[in-house]
């Protein structure tokens, strides 16, 4: 199944009062794993960036001057995410805003029905304690030391990360690959290969076989590769 883990960032807290969005960062997941196939875009949102959301994202108006308008990047965000659900920590925040770019230019919004959001999964799994996404990384024991301030895309990885310990899924593939291992021991070290639930059918026939014997028989009795067979015991 394939799925979008989202995060934006914003010039603010309310879209309907002026606040417009300024960056959307995701990552494709397909069976609960990263794809590596990514989305980040910086959005130009016409207005000035408030201290208090610069000092979050560290997006300043005059780097933002330069970047594309929402309409400019709206096909090709529409088209990565598709129909896919949505991941997203605290989803109707980002999707709010999401949707008031998409209204401006009259294009239909992203339904509730696609979200999904980690904050509520995270709050019914570890109820009574914060579930920031800086928490569930240390809950998790996820790496976010490269996270000195918000940004979406790295904050998407995060999620994506988060997302899969969240719903079992990691503890899911570790015992599906432990119960499915099989080692092979014919090189210098055990290699650990996963077997096929049903083996693949044979596609050297009987007469690929008998063409074969006679074609070794037209080689005489000192072919060259007994050179290098270990000799008879």
């Amino acid at each position: 199944m394939r799925e979008i883990v989202l995060d934006t960032e914003t010039t603010g807290l309310d879209p309907l009062r002026g606040d417009r969005l300024v960056e959307i960062g995701c990552i494709e997941i397909f069976n609960r794993m990263p794809t590596g196939q990514t989305f980040h875009r910086y959005i130009n949102p016409e207005r000035d960036m408030p201290a208090e959301a610069f000092n979050v994202h560290g997006l300043s108006t005059e780097f933002l001057a330069s970047k594309p308008l929402f309409t400019e990047v709206v096909e090709e965000f529409l088209e990565f995410i598709g129909d896919a659900p949505l991941v997203i920590h605290n989803a109707s925040f980002d999707v709010s805003f999401i949707n008031a770019e998409l209204d401006r230019i009259k294009r239909q919004p992203i339904l509730r029905e696609r979200l999904v959001d980690t904050l509520l999964l995270a709050r019914r799994k570890h109820p009574g304690v914060s579930n920031r996404l800086d928490d569930l990384c240390s809950r998790y024991s996820i790496d976010n030391s490269r996270r000195t301030k918000h940004g979406a895309l790295l904050d998407a990885e995060l999620l994506a990360e988060v997302y899969i310990d969240l719903i079992g899924a990691r503890q899911s593939q570790l015992i599906l690959a432990s119960e499915t291992r099989v080692t092979i021991t014919s090189g210098p070290g055990d290699t650990p290969r996963r077997q096929r639930d049903v083996p693949l059918s044979p596609r050297i026939t009987d007469a690929d076989r008998e063409a074969h014997r006679a074609f070794v028989a037209t080689l005489g009795d000192k072919p060259i590769w007994n050179d290098f067979l270990p000799a008879a015991v």
